[in-house]
């Protein structure tokens, strides 16, 4: 039985469905970290009456997106790229920099290798610390920025949830100006995290112009069908970027989309809760009720490792038999056979999510 993430991510409905005989739409998703609560109904309903605007070019300045944005970040719009999702933003990062190796911490998200050697880039990694957390030990961390011309770091990691502390952070930016490495930073994540906890460097990229910060906007907000992300940048930086990018490459829906769900302060705020309550059930459930592993990470997704007698890909299959879909992570770098991830989702569907792993369990007369 061959992978079920054909195409490297999770999130591929119309592989499950070829592969357990399930419509896409019966599917508990729970390999694609998304807002459980979905989209806010507001931008769905604007979206609605916005249809006829497919008739026209969407504008390939973003100007409405990018005033809303610089608004909300309260920074000038030459420091902002709005792309077509977060990968977009970190391929024309590549193709502007041009770099002849690239930096990766492992595990890490698979687009930053495959991004990398697909422009031609040579890739490094830098093997985390299981013990660790999976954060890497500083001295390894400096030898990319020796060793290479562009580190990626995600803040929060996927699949492990870490967050790098503020004085990480700070540190890796510092070493950009002395080895003149560039530094991007993935925060397509950080939204879910805890507001004490979202540290990031956007607001000293004056003093580090080769650091680069991309962020996404279709997790929080539920609209990964439309593709929405921007980058973070020095406004040289920027300009390189933009060079690369093709016009009308983010669609009028999804720059209407990004308007509206800025306005949505408060269901950001219930988002966090609901992750934050949701995130703390599935980990005592798991440990405590399953017994098995857990890094608890800052994100709205778990890194799980699967008792001695399954792994990663038989729990997959098990589980995609139950009509629930998990994110095997054995091909990542750094990690087991036994590891996986899952999303952080609403308690009734956390609860069947238990249930079904419980129901694996007695199936194949495993106990704790």
């Amino acid at each position: 039985m061959g992978l079920l993430e054909t195409y490297g991510h999770g999130g591929d409905l119309v592989t499950a469905a070829e592969r357990f005989g399930v419509s896409a739409e019966a599917f508990l998703d729970y390999s694609a970290n998304i807002n459980p609560l979905g989209p806010p109904a507001r931008v769905l309903e604007a979206l609605g009456r916005s249809l006829t605007a497919v008739i026209r070019y969407p504008d390939p300045g973003h100007r409405a997106f990018k005033r809303a944005l610089a608004a909300r970040l309260r920074l000038p719009e030459d420091f902002l790229l709005p792309a077509n999702g977060a990968a977009e933003a970190m391929a024309l990062a590549v193709l502007a920099l041009q770099p002849e190796s690239a930096g990766v911490v492992t595990p890490c998200f698979s687009e930053y290798a495959q991004l990398s050697r697909q422009f031609g880039a040579r890739v490094v990694e830098c093997a985390g610390r299981e013990e660790n957390g999976f954060k890497p030990g500083e001295r390894e961390l400096y030898r990319l920025f020796r060793e290479t011309q562009l580190v990626f770091i995600g803040s929060p990691n996927n699949p492990t949830g870490l967050l790098y502390e503020p004085d990480e952070l700070l540190q890796m930016a510092e070493w950009t100006n002395e080895t003149g490495t560039h530094l991007i930073v993935d925060e397509a994540f950080l939204d879910f995290a805890a507001r004490e906890k979202q540290f990031t460097l956007a607001d000293r990229l004056g003093h580090f112009p080769r650091v680069l910060l991309i962020r996404s906007m279709t997790k929080m907000f539920a609209i990964p069908g439309l593709r929405l992300g921007y980058a973070i940048g020095h406004p040289a930086l920027i300009e390189r970027m933009r060079s690369k990018q093709v016009s009308w490459s983010v669609n009028g829906l999804a720059l209407l989309a990004g308007e509206l769900c800025l306005q949505e302060a408060d269901y950001e705020e219930e988002t966090r809760r609901l992750i934050a309550a949701e995130r703390r059930f599935l980990l005592d459930g798991l440990q405590s009720g399953l017994g098995w592993q857990v890094w608890p990470g800052e994100a709205n997704f778990l890194l799980v490792r699967s008792p001695e007698w399954i792994d990663a890909t038989a729990l997959q299959e098990e589980m995609g038999k139950r009509g629930i879909l998990i994110r095997n992570c054995a091909m990542y770098p750094g990690l087991t056979a036994r590891d996986f991830r899952i999303a952080v989702r609403s308690r009734a569907e956390n609860e069947r999510l238990l249930s079904a792993f419980h129901d694996v369990m007695e199936k194949r007369g495993a106990v704790l």
